[in-house]
C-alpha cells in the first residue's frame, strides 16, 4: 500500500501529527486479524492483508512481522497466500500459526472452489516460511461459517482447534497437527456462556459473533472473541476445562469509533513479563471497514484472572528492550514511517523501496551505549540521494548524512558508509531520505560501528 500515492495531502498531515504514535504498528500495508505467536525470544505477528481501496474483503495473502522489543516491527514478507492451496479460489481470512515439534502449522480459512469456506493448514520448517499446503485439501469443512480458526496446545499435549461464525465449533487435533480425532463439536452459545446480543436483528442466541482466540493462563481457559452484532466489540469467556462449559465474563474493548472498522479481532499474548492485546482499527489514511490496521496495547490481569476493560490508544506500548545498532538491522525494521514501501525480491530478501524525498523511517529506543562513529547501509539505486540520520525527532540533531550514489540499478546492491557524530545512550532515531524527484534508492539493511 503506498499511502502517499493514495492520499498525499492527508498522509502528510497524518504523519506530521503521528510521529510520536505507535498504533497502528504497521503502516506500509493495511493489515487485519492479528495472530501473535511467541517463539523463543521473538514475537511473530501473522496478519491478513486488506488490499488497497477495498470496498469488500479483498484479501489474497497473509503477512508476517517480528519484534523483540514490541515497538520496532520487521517485515518478513508474505510467506503464504491463497495460491498456495490448489483447492482454494479466494478469501485469505483470519488464521493462526503455532509451533510444535520443530515445525510451524498455520491454520487459515479460504473459499473452496466448490464447497465454500473451509479451513486449511500450511506447514513450514521455520516461523517465517516458506509455508506449503500440508494436505492438498481442506482440513475441515462443516458449514458455511468455517472461518477464524484459533489453535492451542494444552499442557497434556492435546491440541484444540476452535473456529466459526455464526457458530463456535472445535475439534481435538491429532499429534501430527494436520488431522483430528472424533467429530466436530458445536459449542452451546447461550446467555450463561456468551452473554446476549445488544442488536438482535439476526436472532442469534448470544453475543458471540466470530474471531475466537483460545489460550490457557494458570488454571483458567480463556476465549476472547468479537461480539456484537455489528459494529463489533471484544469480549471474553472463561472455563475450567478446554471444552467448557464457558462462563461469560465481560467486554474487553468497546466498539472503536464511528466510521471505522466495523469488525475487530483479538490476539492475546504474554511476553517478557507483560500482557498484550492485539486488535485492528481503521486509523491509517484510506482506512475503513475493509482497509484495516493492526494495533497493540498492554494490559494487566486482575488478581482473580479477570481481564480489565482495555482502551485503545495511539501511543501504543513501551519497549521491553532497546535495539542494538551494532549488529545488522533490517531497513524494514520500523516503528513508524512515511511514504516508503517494502518489497520481497525473488531471493526472499525484504527491503525498503519507493523512497522519495522527505520520506522517513522512525526506529525507537536505539541504544548507542558509549558511542558510534560509523554508519553503514546496504543500498541499490538508479539515481541516488542521501540518508540523513536524526536523533529524537525529524528535525533533531543530525548525526550524519550517508550519500547513496547510482549503483547501476535498483537490484545492484552495495554497502555505503559515512562517519557520524559520536552519540551515547538511548535515542529514537529517524532515517530521513533526501534527493531529487522520483524513487531515490532501495534500502536493505544498516549498522553502526564503534
Amino acid at each position: 500500500m503506498n499511502i502517499r500515492k493514495i492520499v498525499l495531502q492527508v498522509t502528510a498531515l497524518f504523519a506530521a501529527a503521528s510521529v510520536q504514535a505507535q498504533n497502528p504498528i504497521i503502516q506500509t500495508i493495511y493489515t487485519a486479524d492479528p495472530a501473535p505467536m511467541v517463539y523463543k525470544d521473538t514475537v511473530y505477528l501473522y496478519t491478513g492483508h486488506d488490499e488497497d481501496k477495498s470496498t469488500v474483503f479483498v484479501m489474497k495473502n497473509w503477512h508476517c512481522f517480528t519484534s523483540t522489543d514490541m515497538v520496532n516491527w520487521t517485515d518478513r514478507g508474505s510467506p503464504l497466500s491463497v495460491k498456495t492451496f490448489i483447492w482454494a479460489k479466494q478469501d485469505a481470512w483470519a488464521g493462526q500459526c503455532i509451533a510444535r515439534n520443530g515445525k510451524f502449522y498455520w491454520y487459515v480459512p479460504m473459499t473452496h472452489e466448490t464447497i465454500g469456506m473451509s479451513i486449511g493448514v500450511a506447514v513450514s520448517d521455520g516461523p517465517t516460511g516458506p509455508f506449503k499446503d500440508a494436505l492438498g485439501k481442506p482440513l475441515v469443512h462443516s458449514g458455511y461459517g468455517d472461518i477464524d480458526p484459533t489453535v492451542f496446545i494444552d499442557g497434556d499435549g492435546q491440541a484444540y482447534l476452535y473456529w466459526g461464525n455464526p457458530y463456535l465449533k472445535y475439534v481435538k487435533m491429532n499429534p501430527d497437527m494436520i488431522s483430528y480425532a472424533g467429530e466436530v463439536v458445536t459449542v452451546p452459545l447461550n446467555k450463561e456462556g456468551f452473554n446476549v446480543r445488544y442488536q438482535d436483528v439476526d436472532k442469534r442466541p448470544s453475543a458471540y459473533e466470530e474471531a475466537p482466540w483460545f489460550y490457557k493462563r494458570k488454571n483458567l481457559y480463556y476465549m476472547h472473541y468479537a461480539a456484537g452484532g455489528v459494529p463489533e466489540h471484544l469480549a471474553y469467556s472463561t472455563s475450567t476445562g478446554p471444552t467448557g462449559p464457558w462462563v461469560y465474563r465481560d467486554t474487553t474493548m468497546r466498539v472503536i469509533g464511528k466510521g471505522g472498522a466495523f469488525t475487530n479481532h483479538p490476539g492475546v499474548i504474554d511476553y517478557k513479563g507483560k500482557s498484550y492485546l492485539f486488535y485492528h482499527n481503521a486509523a491509517l489514511p484510506g482506512g475503513g471497514g475493509f482497509t484495516r490496521s493492526v494495533c497493540v496495547d498492554e494490559f494487566q490481569y486482575n488478581k482473580d484472572g479477570s481481564v480489565p476493560r482495555i482502551t485503545p490508544t495511539t501511543e501504543g506500548v513501551k519497549p521491553v528492550e532497546h535495539l542494538n545498532p551494532f549488529i545488522r538491522q533490517e531497513a524494514e525494521t520500523i516503528a513508524w514511517e512515511q511514504g516508503i514501501e517494502t518489497e520481497r525480491s525473488n531471493n526472499a530478501r525484504v527491503y525498503v523501496t519507493e523512497i522519495n524525498n522527505g520520506d522517513f523511517i522512525k526506529v525507537r529506543t536505539v541504544d548507542f551505549k558509549n558511542g558510534a562513529g560509523i554508519f553503514q547501509a546496504n543500498v541499490s539505486s538508479a539515481s541516488g540521494g542521501f540518508i540523513e540520520i536524526h536523533m529524537g525527532s525529524l528535525e533533531g540533531e543530525l548525526l550524519g548524512a550517508c550519500e547513496v550514489k547510482n549503483t547501476g540499478g535498483l537490484q545492484s546492491w552495495t554497502t555505503v558508509s559515512t562517519q557520524v557524530k559520536k552519540t551515547k545512550g538511548v535515542h529514537d532515531m529517524y532515517f530521513v531520505f533526501k534527493g531529487s524527484q522520483g524513487d531515490l534508492f532501495n534500502f536493505n539493511w544498516w549498522r553502526f560501528d564503534k
